[in-house]
């Protein structure tokens, strides 16, 4: 045992330069005024005063929330009828249906969204549609699977015994088989929600450059003024948004299967 805990130690050095590392650097500059030195350190909220004294910073973050939920509750809405039409089907068929639903996640997500942006340029639609096709193409997949998942893993023998008991189709389905994959809903909601809130390059590529979201505000102030404190101060903003929507999911998650057992 004590060997298989040494063997863990790289790992966890890894881990704290790689991950923990940045997170503190990020608080750090979050912080902190710019063009302190290490040894010239002045503790200031001016950063998050600055982010919530202009409208324009709420702004975009309202917009990036709108978007993010938009987007995870149209996927729900598409995800779940074609992850439960795919667990009906044989093992054959149902093994090619999820083959090309995954096929596409092979390729990069970033020569996808070019590829749509291609395609977008010869319809006369807003620019705030072509973020939704592009966010909802990008991650209905990892709602499908998720539904999918929780679908295929169904004790069927649960089903058969609503039927017996006289339930209809319908009937059926909403009092055994949605709440029973709810838990594949909910994990599809976190892997949609999440990574929609705080993507930049979607609405960068398909917005054009005037629609702007959270992520496009962390990419500008980090990269284009060099602005790291401000920057820094919006990033641990969205990781606070980000923590909470994880807690309220997982909350849900944990009342949902209690309700399931009972």
């Amino acid at each position: 045992m004590k060997s298989f805990a040494r063997m863990l130690y790289p790992y966890l050095v890894w881990i704290a330069i790689m991950i923990l590392a940045p997170m503190l650097l990020i608080v750090l500059y979050a912080f902190t005024k710019q063009g302190n030195s290490v040894l010239t350190l002045q503790f200031t909220l001016d950063n998050f005063a600055r982010f919530f004294s202009d409208s324009i910073f709420p702004n975009v973050l309202w917009r990036s929330l709108k978007i993010a939920l938009i987007t995870t509750v149209i996927c729900v809405l598409l995800g779940y009828p074609a992850a439960y039409f795919i667990a009906k089907l044989d093992g054959n068929r149902k093994s090619v249906m999820v083959l090309l639903i995954t096929l596409p996640m092979w390729i990069n997500m970033l020569v996808r969204t070019y590829a749509w942006r291609g395609i977008l340029l010869n319809f006369p639609v807003s620019s705030e549609f072509k973020v939704f096709v592009g966010m909802v193409y990008n991650f209905i997949p990892f709602m499908i699977l998720q539904i999918y998942t929780s679908l295929t893993k169904m004790d069927q023998s649960l089903l058969t015994a609503a039927e017996d008991l006289g339930a209809n189709k319908v009937q059926t389905f909403l009092r055994v088989t949605l709440p029973l994959s709810m838990p594949g809903v909910i994990s599809g909601i976190t892997l949609v929600f999440l990574p929609a809130v705080s993507s930049f390059f979607i609405p960068k590529l398909l917005g054009g450059g005037d629609y702007v979201l959270v992520g496009n505000l962390i990419e500008n102030y980090f990269i284009s003024t060099g602005d790291w404190n401000f920057g820094s101060a919006i990033s641990l903003i969205m990781a606070v948004i980000i923590m909470i929507s994880m807690f309220i999911t997982k909350k849900v998650d944990y009342e949902n299967k209690g309700e399931t057992r009972a």
